[in-house]
Order: structure tokens, then sequence, then C-alpha cells
């Protein structure tokens, strides 16, 4: 590939990087790795997206190793320096930066990206999407969970509770699924539910889209005998694991109590920059 288009995106990239990461080093080795792949490449498109797809990804994979290495980032406060208007996001996306960055290290590596991606960076919620791999849904919740926890705020007792019957709901699922009960996983399914398989699920034999109950439905039924209870992101999801490495995950998301969208995600790139924690065990993560 021709340098003079990565070194067009440098500066760019690296910025990405820096603000993701929150330190300069890792961000220049980040892209020094994306310049590599980038010379590997053929057939690109489009390179800023590629590079911007490979830059996150990269720093997600970082910043998911460094999690694993210490529990620093579980422990620290989740609150902000006095004097942050909860109301004023543009306010919190302008201070990113200097103290801000220590407060950044609060977040989840994916709520990370995403808050730094679309709050600072501007990127809507459709193209941080492709290049987090993520739907769009699950990628504006990150968002948004990053702002409350960059402000300090609790979560909504509604919202709270929420999450907690979700577990519940996936778990129903679950139950329904490994028995084949038609009839229990459409009770649990919005009428228009959906869900969607990445390129690598459809290399393995999944459409790309079920769309409708019946349909996601009919792909579960007595087809999930080896998937376990896991967390996606701090979203409840499954996953089928082989030799302690997930394989595929599944992650849910709930509308009203019913499950709205699934995401099915094979694609390994991808698969390692999620947390996926088994259900009741936030203490350990699955291998991606």
């Amino acid at each position: 590939m021709d340098p003079t288009l990565f070194e067009a995106e440098r500066g760019r990239l690296t910025a990405i990087a820096a603000r993701i990461l929150g330190a300069s080093a890792e961000a220049d080795d980040v892209v020094q790795e994306a310049w590599l792949r980038f010379s590997r490449a053929e057939g690109v498109d489009d390179p800023p997206a590629w590079l911007t797809t490979v830059v996150t990804r990269l720093c997600l994979d970082h910043l998911r190793k460094r999690r694993t290495r210490s529990t620093a980032e579980a422990q620290a406060p989740s609150a902000v320096p006095d004097g942050v208007d909860p109301e004023a996001d543009a306010l919190l996306a302008d201070r990113v930066g200097g103290a801000m960055q220590v407060v950044l290290d609060v977040l989840a590596p994916a709520e990370r990206a995403a808050f730094v991606l679309h709050d600072v960076f501007g990127y809507p919620f459709d193209e941080i999407s492709e290049v987090m791999g993520r739907s769009e849904t699950a990628v504006r919740k990150l968002a948004s969970r990053a702002r409350l926890r960059l402000r300090g705020a609790p979560e909504p007792v509604d919202e709270r509770s929420a999450r907690a019957d979700s577990r519940h709901v996936v778990d129903a699922f679950l139950a329904a699924a490994r028995g084949g009960e038609l009839g229990s996983l459409l009770d649990l399914l919005s009428p228009d539910a959906v869900m969607r398989a990445d390129v690598a699920g459809q290399r393995m034999g999944a459409e790309a889209l079920y769309d409708g109950a019946a349909a996601v439905a009919g792909r579960f039924r007595g087809g999930a005998r080896g998937a376990q209870p896991v967390l996606v992101d701090d979203e409840p999801g499954l996953a089928w694991v082989v030799g302690g490495q997930v394989s595929v995950a599944f992650a849910f998301h709930l509308v009203g109590g019913l499950v709205a969208e699934i995401e099915l995600i094979a694609d390994p790139e991808v698969l390692a920059t999620l947390s996926i924690v088994p259900a009741g065990s936030e203490e350990r993560s699955v291998d991606a």
C-alpha cells in the first residue's frame, strides 16, 4: 500500500490511540502496528475507515490485556472531580485530556472506545458500530454508560432493575432453547426481534439476519446446548466456549423485558476486544 496514504492519516490515528489508551508511547506502538498491517493489506477500498478500525481494535486489545494484568481499574472510584456539570456532555468531552484522562481509567475498554470516538472525535454511532464490530444498539449503550460513570452519576433505578431482570430473561431463553420449547422462546422475544450475525458467523452457517421472533426462535430452538451464560461487556449474553476460549458470543439487548436484538459475534478480532465474563463469576474472564 502507498505509504503516503498512511502518512496522511497518521496524526488522526495517533490522536485517537492516545485518547483511548491514555499513553503516547502505547499509541505510537499501536499506530506502527497499524502501518505494518496496512503495508501488507490488499484491496483496501477506504483506507481511513480501515485504519480507524484497525487502530481502535488494537487499542481495545491493549486495554483488555492491561485490565487483565491489574485489578486497579475495577477498584477505581466511579466519580469525577467536583464541579463537573452532569448535563454538559460537550463540556465533558472537551475536558478529556490531562486529569480527565485519568478518570477514563474507570471505564471498561469498550465503554472507553465508544465514548472517545463519539463524544471526543464526533464519529456517528453507525460508523462506530462498523469500527468496533458491534451493533449500533450496543455502542450507544456503551457510550451512554460511559457518560454516567464519568459524571459519577448512579445508574438510574429503572435501568439497574432492568439489567438484573435481563439476566433472568436470558437464562430463561437459554433453558427454552436447550429444551426446544418454541412457545417459551416466542414469549421471551419481542415480535420484531432480530438477530444479526457477523461475517465470521455467516461462514459458520448463520444467516446475516434473522428478522422477526419466529425466525430468531427457529434458529435457537434445540440449538444452544453448548452455550454458557456470560456477561458480554457487562450485558447478559451467551457464549460457546471450546477449550477455555470463546468461539461465538451472543450479546442480548432487551426492551420492555423482552429480547429485541441479539448480536452473533464470531470474528476472532472482535471477540478479542470484548470483556466476556462467566455469569456470576465477575472476577475472572473467559479468553476470547
